[in-house]
């Protein structure tokens, strides 16, 4: 595999961040397909108006967090 390739298929690191309210974890790297957040979404690029599935806290209740 050339190093393009490698680039091309590790991307960037995937990242997880947690509801401060009820601990639901959203995780980058499958998204939340159902809600229509893709797989690799980035928590930056997830809707402002989101909210937690669980509880509904908005994105400003989440913390980023090391699993």
């Amino acid at each position: 595999m050339s190093d393009d390739e490698s680039k091309a298929t590790s991307g960037p690191e995937c990242k997880s961040w947690m509801s401060l309210i009820c601990g639901w974890i959203y995780k980058e790297e499958p998204g939340l397909p159902e809600e229509g957040i893709a797989p690799g979404t980035a928590w930056d690029d997830v809707p402002e108006n989101w909210t937690c599935p669980e509880c509904g806290s908005r994105k400003e209740d989440f913390e980023m967090i090391t699993i």
